[in-house]
């Protein structure tokens, strides 16, 4: 029987600490699925992070998904204070700044064409 109450309690602690967490998202002026968005977006960022280092060494193809995933990155970051995320904004400005330089760089060489 004290297992159960111990079970139950627990219970009710994670269920009383998920609503804690899910009512200062709110308060701070966030939807839930923005937040749940810049999670998945945090993860990417750190991967176009690496993929920003070498940009100039991408294919066509590899420039134009750096491109799409970078634009999702940005939409999803633009939905956050950014207070929130101001210890990532080094490696959102490097992806901001390869994502430019391969646009300038695409945008040349279409005109060439």
């Amino acid at each position: 029987m004290e297992f159960m109450i111990i079970i139950y309690l627990l219970a009710f602690v994670i269920f009383a600490l998920i609503a804690f967490a899910v009512l200062q998202i709110r308060m701070a002026g966030i939807k839930i699925k923005d937040f749940w968005g810049f999670i998945q977006a945090n993860q990417m960022l750190d991967k176009l992070y690496i993929f920003s280092k070498k940009y100039e060494k991408m294919s066509p193809q590899e420039q134009v998904i750096f491109l799409a995933e970078a634009e999702k990155v940005f939409e999803a970051y633009d939905k956050i204070p950014s207070m929130v995320w101001e210890d990532e904004y080094r490696k959102y400005a490097d992806v901001l700044e390869a994502y430019k330089n391969i646009k300038v760089l695409r945008w040349t060489q279409n005109e060439k064409s």
